[in-house]
């Protein structure tokens, strides 16, 4: 099976077989090994402090530092974790999904340029 993108003999670029090239496919399996452990995680850590909060209410009440409660540090982590998930995934797109997609990209407008 060759690498390069599918063209099709009218000049245009088939996007369906691009769409289903190894190298496309490559790509969304890459991104998908990094996207759904992450979001589960994630998922489960919310579903927890919701949890927590609807049924431990002593420890979620239980003061820490001044009116500084367990809840109120736990929901704070909630914003500290999206954004390290969100600094995670830009470093990640960055190192490992934007070279496959620029090379995909790169072979889609050559193909172009060559209709």
């Amino acid at each position: 099976m060759t690498d390069r993108i599918p063209d099709e003999s009218g000049g245009g670029i088939d996007y369906v077989a691009v769409e289903e090239s190894p190298r496309f496919q490559a790509l969304k399996r890459t991104q998908r090994s990094f996207i759904f452990p992450l979001a589960a995680l994630f998922l489960i850590w919310y579903f927890v402090y919701v949890l927590l909060g609807a049924y431990a209410t002593e420890l979620m009440g239980q003061r820490v530092w001044g009116d500084i409660t367990v809840g109120l540090l736990l929901g704070l982590g909630q914003f500290v974790t999206t954004f390290a998930i969100t600094m995670a995934y830009v470093s990640f797109a960055n190192r490992k999904l934007d070279p496959k997609a620029a090379a995909i990209r790169e072979d889609l407008e050559n193909a172009q340029a060559q209709s």
